[in-house]
């Protein structure tokens, strides 16, 4: 799969949702992107935004922050599995390795249990960059159902 096809929306109910089901999504973060959420956030830690302070660290070079990074789970969550209306409630984090600019990292999502009756599901999340996992944790989405 490229990345054009990864950022093709796709609604999934509740009730079209299976145990094990599986999406990706792909992205890559440029230094201009790290600027900006930098920016956004007002996390301007050097590590992030100064390549003469980062290779001074344990990294040797700026790194993307880490909830940056984590914020493609959310366009995962709401763009791919389940997809547009779904309501993040929870989500764990922990973070494994840096990603670096201009990588790509590949979030995984896997349905992990579904509750019907609730509409919600437990989703595994995972990015990966260079086949090596930099952040895992677990979702709870409330799901749009078609009976309304």
């Amino acid at each position: 799969m490229n990345s054009n096809e990864s950022q093709k929306t796709q609604k999934y109910y509740i009730e079209d949702i299976e145990v094990g089901q599986k999406e990706k999504f792909f992205k890559k973060f440029s230094q201009e992107d790290v600027e900006k959420f930098s920016e956004i956030s007002g996390d301007n830690n050097p590590v992030h935004l100064d390549a003469n302070y980062a290779s001074k660290t344990i990294f040797k070079k700026r790194v993307v922050h880490g909830f940056l990074t984590a914020s493609l789970i959310s366009a995962a969550i709401g763009t791919k599995l389940p997809g547009p209306g779904s309501i993040y409630l929870n989500q764990s984090l922990k973070f494994l390795a840096p990603v670096f600019p201009n990588e790509e990292v590949i979030v995984e999502l896997t349905i992990k249990n579904i509750n019907l009756e609730r509409k919600r599901v437990i989703i595994d999340t995972t990015c990966l960059c260079n086949n090596k996992k930099v952040l895992v944790g677990e979702a709870e989405i409330l799901v749009e159902s078609k009976k309304k």
